[in-house]
């Protein structure tokens, strides 16, 4: 009888030590991975000015190109962040927003957009939590050193995501998704598929 006791107590025991594992990984196959035509989530975030920014304040009125990226102020995320910011003005007049994500701080992407003038939004997702809703796979953060106005400063960001695009529509559907995005490219190939869009759906009516 204490055998067979000391059997169960030991069932139990791995259970209990199991039980988090299969949580989490019934969790993990729950995570929905957000391709073209879902429904895109709804999030809000800081901005570089430490304003709060909403994307349903936007749906419904633009369509919403969201850029993830790894770091502010490193070679391949600048050259895509001035790219979009030359490319402002013919995105606007396709009715284009641009919203671009990453894990820095909001005091980085202040110096980020004064450093190279951007001129649209960025927002700090520094815990990920933005990524992980549309499934963008992120790693460790880190620090940058920069001089900045003659001043070395430490650019710390709480996580790394990857360089993924998606583009918004008026109805919040995904209607683009890159997840192999070539930095300096980027806003021109975002141009030209919003673009083509607008033609596609001019030839309709």
């Amino acid at each position: 009888m204490e055998s067979f006791g000391k059997r169960i107590f030991a069932v139990f025991t791995i259970c209990l030590v199991l039980m988090p594992w299969c949580s989490a990984a019934d969790e993990e196959k729950e995570e929905k991975v957000l391709e073209i035509g879902d429904k895109a989530p709804t999030f809000e975030a800081k901005d570089a000015n430490g304003k709060d920014w909403k994307s349903s304040d936007y749906i419904g009125k633009k369509i919403l190109v969201v850029y993830f990226y790894p770091a502010a102020m490193t070679g391949g995320c600048t050259k895509q962040a001035c790219s979009f910011r030359d490319d402002k003005k013919d995105l606007m007049d396709l009715g284009a927003e641009v919203v671009g994500i990453s894990g820095d701080r909001v005091s980085n992407l202040k110096i980020f957009k004064k450093v190279h003038n951007l001129n649209f939004i960025l927002l700090s997702d520094n815990t990920g939590t933005i990524a992980k809703k549309f499934g963008v796979p992120m790693k460790e953060g880190g620090s940058i050193k920069r001089t900045v106005d003659g001043q070395e400063i430490t650019m710390t960001r709480d996580v790394t995501t990857s360089r993924w695009t998606f583009i918004i529509d008026k109805e919040g559907n995904i209607i683009y998704k890159n997840t192999k995005v070539n930095a300096a490219n980027d806003s021109e190939d975002v141009f030209a598929f919003i673009k083509k869009l607008k033609k596609t759906n001019t030839a309709k009516k």
